[in-house]
């Protein structure tokens, strides 16, 4: 079975995993999840946080594993697992994004969202006294991010969402062809996300292949909504990997 390694979304922490990570562990599988420095339990400052500190405390965890991992990002996790697979390739068996922003190198998080949206702000992301964190508003937690999800389980996420370092969303992407393009990607869509929509989802992962796709009939955080079919998902994924690794090691062995 596979190594696998979360890397939750913005305003959130890794308490968002925990309807999943008993469901991938009774497949089998060693699963991994971190607060991201300043989010969740973590007391980073936030002011101290940026993309690449985030980049370096998972390449971290990726290292000290005993195999390449199934690295997952959610949401704007997306953005550090591309920058993981960068740094270290050879430590990631695979990619999956759940969706999640899959960007091309050069692009900022928020520039590409306001060249899609038009410019248009979100209303919901209330910002910062001083710029640098937002906030998402209370009745937007259920009504964008978990809209498919059992009532209890909204009031457990509008308990625990906190702030976001802004800085992140502005820092551009950098990857290459030769080191993240060589990691196999897998993308799993949330057709009912009013986060990040489908077609919007669909876009990125045209742009940048991945392979497999999976549909999941959710909202933006199938963790909570649907833990079970998204377990099953990512089981799906992180068991082809490990049987392409073994076909080609028993290939190369003749």
């Amino acid at each position: 079975m596979a190594t696998i390694v979360l890397v939750h979304g913005a305003w959130h922490g890794k308490w968002c995993w925990q309807p999943l990570i008993p469901l991938l562990e009774s497949r089998g599988h060693k699963v991994v999840a971190v607060d991201l420095l300043g989010m969740g339990d973590d007391p980073t400052p936030i002011k101290d946080v940026s993309l690449g500190r985030w980049t370096d405390q998972i390449v971290d965890v990726v290292k000290v594993q005993s195999e390449p991992v199934v690295l997952l990002g959610h949401s704007r996790g997306g953005i550090v697992i591309s920058e993981v697979a960068e740094r270290v390739p050879d430590s990631v068996a695979k990619l999956v994004y759940l969706a999640a922003f899959l960007l091309p190198s050069g692009e900022t998080l928020g520039g590409f969202v306001a060249r899609v949206s038009g410019g248009a702000k979100a209303p919901y992301v209330i910002p910062g006294a001083d710029g640098k964190t937002s906030t998402v508003s209370a009745d937007a937690v259920q009504q964008v991010f978990y809209n498919t999800a059992p009532a209890e389980l909204v009031r457990v996420a509008e308990a625990k969402m906190g702030a976001e370092p802004m800085a992140v969303f502005a820092t551009p992407l950098s990857s290459t062809a030769e080191r993240f393009g060589r990691v196999p990607r897998a993308y799993i869509e949330t057709k009912q996300d009013r986060a990040v929509p489908l077609a919007l989802q669909k876009a990125m992962h045209s742009a940048l292949a991945c392979s497999p796709i999976v549909t999941l009939d959710t909202d933006h955080c199938p963790f909570f909504s649907a833990p079970d079919h998204l377990a099953a998902a990512i089981d799906k994924i992180a068991t082809e990997e490990i049987n392409d690794v073994s076909a080609a090691t028993s290939h190369q062995g003749r």
